[in-house]
């Protein structure tokens, strides 16, 4: 069983967003299977599903903290995290784990201060591992937002995170 990871960065939610939430589970609450449209509905809302807003889902709905923790936390859909301002994504698909991803991903975790699927407490940088992304021809590969960064070697993490730091 894999650690679940909560966020430290501060819950940033508005009251304009908590209003639209709860007028928007209002009408999904009565559907066969609310639960998971609900949750798609609140990280479309807030970017993620911090605590404070799985409550309200549970609350809306009228289902346990549990339940909705539970399903938050099954499916790779949604993200208990906020994405970082800069979300960089290291491919540790099979092409590019051969090649070397796996150091460049622990290089960046360094670099960072994150492990897998955090966000930094300033919120410009998340990281995440991923699966394969198509590039294989490039591997080993990240991404920090559309940006993509092939053939790389873990001494080549600090100069393009230098470039997003600015």
């Amino acid at each position: 069983m894999s650690k679940i990871k909560l966020t430290t960065v501060k819950f940033k939610g508005t009251a304009a967003q908590e209003k639209q939430l709860r007028e928007e589970l209002r009408t999904i609450k009565n559907m066969p299977g609310a639960l998971m449209p609900a949750l798609q509905t609140a990280q479309e809302i807030y970017g993620y599903l911090p605590i404070e807003v799985q409550k309200i889902v549970a609350e809306e709905l009228g289902v346990s903290l549990e339940e909705v923790f539970g399903v938050s936390t099954f499916y790779s859909q949604f993200s208990l995290n906020p994405k970082g301002e800069h979300a960089v994504a290291v491919c540790l698909g099979t092409a590019c784990y051969v090649k070397g991803s796996g150091e460049v991903f622990t290089k960046l975790a360094g670099e960072l201060g994150l492990t897998d699927g955090a966000t930094t407490a300033d919120g410009k940088f998340s990281l995440c591992s991923t699966r394969c992304i198509g590039c294989c021809g490039l591997a080993p590969v990240m991404t920090i937002g559309e940006d993509v960064y092939g053939k790389l070697v873990p001494s080549d993490i600090p100069g393009i995170l230098a470039k997003y730091r600015d």
